[in-house]
């Protein structure tokens, strides 16, 4: 074989892995920190991660080989999110890949230097994390997900399900990312619809208890869950009182379902999660994050759990169901 066709095919065969290699210092492993405030910090499963690495597996990546990921969570506890950073920081990860709004902005003011992707937060622009979705400027980029946007279906989606609809709980942890943004979304829906929309913020488990007692004296006839940090760390208890007290509940995503949730509607997470897997590559083969535009969900779901809806005397009408992307039986 001749020698000079022999180098340039061998070359070929290796181009993915020297990509890699090229932005990696010689003999050092890409360190990726992985940030979250809705698990704790020993928690390193869950389907968000595990699309996470699926991501970079089918990108050339293999955990423990070629790449190493530290996780790192707060267990909902949002004040702990500093000192993880320090020690993903101090651990000198090249990326930092976060999970929910808290995370991104603990890792932002945490460094100005090493890149952060976000997988899954809410509007990063009018958190002031990004300066513009097509030019993000500083460290961070990533994807949003702009809960807001979505609100509205969300209300449509349980008053058609529930024509006699007119009161409509909303629990959020009240204070931390896109919560006042959606809010004030729904409650606009909920002006169009004839929907009476109650808030519920309860930034403290100990106050599930008193919400729930409120809504019922307040009659709600069903229950949104705004998606954070501390919801998702607390759903299954919130989900438990919601069955509890035979509310309808809307959620935001697949993880909720099969916790109990009634219905789910919006960006497929999973989706979000490969997409980071994306950005850490680009990073780690020299791309800046100011020169890579944050992205917006391309991918939706609606979710039924005929299931939960079973569980508390509900019939979900067949108009309904045929616009599911998946029913749960």
């Amino acid at each position: 074989m001749n020698r000079k066709f022999f180098v340039a095919l061998l070359a070929t065969l290796l181009l993915p892995n020297a990509s890699i290699r090229a932005a990696q210092q010689p003999g050092k492993i890409p360190r990726i920190g992985y940030l979250t405030g809705s698990t704790t910090s020993s928690t390193s499963s869950g389907p968000n991660i595990e699309a996470f690495r699926q991501g970079l597996r089918d990108l050339g990546y293999t955990e423990g080989k070629n790449i190493i990921i530290e996780y790192r969570g707060a267990g909902a506890k949002y004040e702990r999110l500093p000192e993880l950073v320090a020690e993903l920081i101090g651990l000198g990860v090249n990326v930092i890949v976060t999970s929910g709004m808290p995370a991104v902005i603990a890792a932002k003011q945490g460094t100005s230097t090493i890149p952060i992707v976000a997988a899954n937060a809410d509007n990063l622009v009018e958190a002031g994390v990004v300066a513009s979705l097509a030019h993000p400027g500083g460290n961070v980029t990533g994807s949003t997900r702009v809960d807001a946007d979505f609100s509205a279906k969300r209300l449509e989606l349980l008053k058609e399900s529930f024509p006699k609809l007119s009161r409509v709980a909303v629990l959020s942890y009240g204070s931390m990312g896109g919560d006042e943004e959606e809010l004030h979304e729904i409650q606009t829906a909920g002006r169009k619809l004839a929907i009476q929309v109650q808030p519920f913020p309860s930034p403290d488990p100990s106050q599930f208890p008193g919400a729930f007692t409120e809504m019922k004296k307040k009659r709600a006839d069903a229950l949104i869950f705004l998606s954070s940090s501390f919801t998702l760390f607390h759903r299954k208890q919130l989900i438990e009182f919601a069955t509890r007290n035979r509310l309808p509940t809307m959620c935001s995503n697949a993880g909720w379902i099969d916790d109990g949730c009634v219905m789910a509607y919006g960006p497929k997470a999973s989706e979000l999660f490969r997409r980071a897997a994306v950005f850490v590559d680009k990073i780690l083969k020299g791309a800046k994050p100011v020169d890579l535009p944050v992205e917006q969900p391309t991918k939706f779901e609606f979710i039924v759990n005929l299931k939960a809806a079973k569980q508390i005397g509900l019939t979900i009408p067949p108009n309904v169901l045929v616009r599911a992307d998946r029913v749960i039986r």
